[in-house]
């Protein structure tokens, strides 16, 4: 070899040597520095060191989580405090593995991919854990707060009236659906820390459409004007003028159904001062001595709906409790009403 080639050759390789010492001692400068393209958790750490990347975690993956979680229903409010859900979020180690991605390859590789601008294309989770059992508690809470039963329709009534009461929907809260809405939010740790609840409604079984149907015949008793008033599909079919229970002897208010229905009824005399000398008698139906005349319509134990012969007792206080009907109108009623009828008297 001729004495240019030796020096070129030596030239060479000093450029060599001190390319490499160039490119180890710049590789150096940036191990402690987080390459172009990491991201941990969706933070871009691009260019920051481990005070910086977790300053910048802690901001990002740690303060929303430190915020209450909130769960609305209609006005009602829920909150889940961050307290008790005891947040850890692994973040020293995920900027350990940042690090570790960033030194990844040949010193060549990494030095050439800094120099160019190249990025590492490496995204890192944050595993984000929390009381599970916490959460289970929030979940029941919410549906033990939200929780309605249908309410079916039905009458209201009252001494001359009758009004529908409309039937309302229930509902229950989707608990499976909102515990995973819950773990999303705390697993990604960021996104609105505000949740509405998602209910399934539950369905009366009596509409208010079909309330009628479930009353066709109603029957109300006014004491302080002595009218029994007979509805049939919730409209006023007829209005009767009856005897209600003297003094002492107050017709019972309350709401009753129809028990019992008897032609001509046997009248078992009850075993009271009032009754004398008959006390404890039977007294057969249609006998002159029976006051329960033509008809009876049970309603509470020995109170009942029956025709009288006392015409003249009828609008007045005058009865022992029983409800006193002229003859005509008690057989009218009689076909007119079933077992099982309310009764309203107020």
């Amino acid at each position: 070899m001729g004495r240019k080639a030796q020096v070129a050759t030596v030239v060479a390789v000093v450029l060599l040597l001190g390319g490499a010492v160039a490119a180890y001692a710049y590789d150096g400068t940036r191990k402690d520095t987080i390459a172009n393209g990491v991201t941990v958790a969706g933070v871009d750490l691009s260019e920051m060191d481990r005070e910086q990347a977790t300053e910048a975690l802690s901001n990002q993956v740690l303060a929303p989580q430190r915020k209450p979680v909130t769960v609305k229903f209609r006005k009602e409010e829920f909150r889940l405090p961050a307290k008790q859900l005891k947040i850890r979020a692994n973040i020293d180690a995920a900027i350990d593995r940042a690090f570790e991605e960033s030194r990844e390859g040949s010193l060549p590789s990494r030095v050439f991919r800094e120099i160019t601008g190249g990025e590492v294309q490496a995204a890192i989770p944050v595993n984000v854990a929390y009381s599970e059992k916490s959460v289970n508690r929030f979940v029941k809470e919410v549906a033990d707060g939200i929780v309605k039963d249908p309410v079916d329709a039905s009458v209201a009534a009252g001494p001359d009236s009758l009004s529908v009461v409309k039937a309302e929907n229930g509902y229950k809260l989707r608990d499976n659906l909102l515990s995973e809405q819950l773990h999303t939010l705390l697993d990604k740790g960021r996104g609105s820390r505000t949740l509405v609840a998602k209910v399934n409604v539950t369905r009366p079984t009596v509409t208010t459409s079909q309330v009628a149907e479930k009353y066709p015949t109603y029957l109300t008793v006014d004491r302080s004007t002595f009218q029994l008033k007979l509805w049939k599909n919730l409209e006023l079919a007829k209005t009767y003028t009856v005897a209600l229970g003297a003094a002492g002897y107050d017709t019972p208010s309350g709401l009753y159904t129809i028990q019992s229905k008897q032609v001509d009824p046997v009248w078992t005399v009850p075993n009271s001062d009032w009754a004398g000398d008959m006390a404890g008698q039977v007294v057969p139906g249609g006998s002159p001595e029976n006051p329960l005349k033509a008809r009876w319509l049970g309603v509470n134990g020995s109170v009942g709906i029956h025709g009288t012969s006392e015409s003249g007792s009828l609008g007045s206080a005058a009865s022992h409790g029983c409800i006193r009907m002229g003859v005509d109108d008690v057989i009218d009623l009689y076909d007119r009403v079933d077992v099982g009828t309310p009764v309203y008297i107020g």
